[in-house]
């Protein structure tokens, strides 16, 4: 534990008058093994009661790479990011419209009401940014979508874009 250490009687001079040494300094000494030991027990503690998080995935089922599937183009919303990393959308063989990342949810969910059988193509530009796409796929989980599919654009789409854009 701590001591305290004193040092002695005062020394008198000859006579007892006239001749002071110098108070000694009190020097306090703390054993720190203590300290030591409860730092490395809440350590342990910390480390063996931490519940660790699991690293969250979305589960993505790929189909086989000559399996072809016939949907009725009303049945889809094309949603298209460009290489400035802008945002169109179309129903169908509706016209293109330009749209944000803010107002993706909503435009899912609205979409999804008014037709249950919507599958959403993401349609994304080669230099569009990884985490965009991240982004897109976020939404898309937020939004409850479950039937999507996500491919890079072609050299119609781009044109597409440039004119209807």
């Amino acid at each position: 534990m701590g001591g305290l250490d004193a040092g002695g009687d005062k020394p008198q001079g000859k006579g007892g008058v006239g001749l002071r040494r110098p108070a000694k300094r009190v020097r306090i000494s703390i054993d720190m093994t203590p300290f030591v030991d409860i730092a490395f027990l809440l350590l342990i503690f910390f480390m063996v009661t931490t519940v660790f998080r699991a690293p969250q995935a979305m589960e993505v089922n790929l189909p086989p790479s000559d399996a072809k599937v016939e949907v009725p183009e009303s049945n889809v919303l094309t949603l298209y990011v460009d290489r400035n990393e802008e945002f169109f959308y179309r129903v169908g063989k509706g016209d293109v419209v330009s749209t944000t990342m803010d107002d993706l949810e909503p435009l899912f969910k609205e979409n999804e009401k008014l037709n249950p059988e919507l599958i959403i193509l993401v349609k994304m530009h080669r230099n569009a940014r990884y985490e965009i796409m991240v982004d897109v796929l976020d939404e898309l989980e937020i939004a409850g979508m479950t039937r999507f599919s996500l491919i890079p654009m072609t050299e119609e789409d781009i044109e597409l874009l440039g004119a209807g854009a």
